[in-house]
């Protein structure tokens, strides 16, 4: 086995503060051009460049997007009586490429444009994901050999009805582990995900670290050789804060590693013992110690250190391939 990425994929915060009336009357005239065109607007202040869809959700008026390489943004229209008025995820593409640092920057650098001020006790962080790309073409996914430990308080429970499957053609493909508030794991075909949801990135991000230690580059092709398993931790708003304290970038610094550890310990995947019907003892699986190595070594600052103008450059190919492909169908 061999890991081919590690590091935060999704980091969510609110932020209490409200952008000014006059901003928000422009982004509202914007997405009402977007929902007359049914395309997303672009929408461009003070050297921010956002793209705003037609309609809000989950009581955010205005859904704003950076792109591939920005921030998805929920803003409400601005109220002094409800402070949190800006919700802001960062997602996997950012984070593999550029850093849980520069997505701080961003936050801030993009917050400051739109002329909005906050402090650091001023955010609330939500939800965080961190996930480990191994290399296993052998590994075979047993959603039995998964061992919970529920003796946890409520935010923490974990029982074996939490449990989700997903597959084909009577192979596993996925096992989902508790709930998103809360605590969960998810266990999947990282390679046929990236496949089916055309996201040709990846391939980049696993061949750009492998060459940088030598070892030779996947062929997207072959499927007995490049099939890469993901293990992915997610800690949601009631374990951060419910169970661990953790609100602001402080907390999340100084403890966010002792969450995944932990997580890693009350869920484990392991090598079933015949002779042992005490499953709390079954010793861990190589993949789940793989997994737990990687996340112990270093969970702050972790970049596949692909240039952004690559991630550009496969996006737009995909696309492109995408629209080919349609042209020929419909002709």
């Amino acid at each position: 086995m061999k890991v081919v990425h590690r590091g935060f994929d999704t980091i969510t915060l609110a932020i209490e503060a409200n952008i000014s009336h006059t901003l928000y009357d422009l982004m509202i005239d914007a997405q009402e051009r977007d929902a007359a065109d049914q395309r997303d607007e672009e929408f461009s202040h003070n050297g921010v460049t956002l793209l705003i869809k037609g309609y809000g959700g989950n009581g955010y008026k205005i859904i704003a997007s950076g792109g591939h390489m920005g921030a998805t943004w929920f803003i409400k229209k601005p109220n002094p009586k409800d402070r949190w008025g800006i919700r802001v995820s960062v997602g996997s593409v950012f984070l593999a490429t550029q850093g849980l640092g520069a997505a701080r920057a961003h936050i801030n650098e993009t917050m400051d444009a739109l002329g909005v001020a906050f402090g650091p006790n001023q955010i609330s962080v939500s939800r965080a994901d961190f996930c480990i790309d191994i290399l296993a073409p052998d590994f075979v996914l047993v959603p039995e050999n998964f061992v919970m430990h529920s003796h946890c308080n409520r935010a923490d429970h974990v029982t074996a009805e939490d449990l989700r499957i997903n597959g084909k053609s009577g192979r596993v493909t996925s096992v989902t582990i508790g709930g998103s508030i809360r605590r969960q794991v998810i266990v999947y075909d990282k390679r046929a995900e990236i496949i089916q949801r055309h996201k040709p990135l990846w391939w980049d991000i696993w061949n750009h670290n492998l060459k940088a230690e030598g070892w030779p580059p996947l062929d997207a092709s072959d499927a007995a050789n490049s099939r890469v398993w993901r293990v992915e931790l997610r800690a949601g708003k009631d374990l951060l804060k419910g169970v661990w304290n953790i609100r602001r970038w402080a907390e999340f610094d100084a403890k966010l590693g002792d969450v995944m550890i932990d997580t890693l310990g009350k869920i484990r995947y392991t090598v079933p013992d015949p002779n042992d019907t005490n499953r709390a003892r079954w010793r861990n699986s190589e993949i789940w110690d793989v997994a737990l190595k990687e996340t112990a070594n270093d969970l702050i600052e972790m970049r596949s250190f692909v240039e952004p103008d690559k991630v550009k450059r496969v996006y737009q190919a995909e696309q492109i391939r995408i629209l080919q492909a349609q042209i020929l169908g419909l002709v």
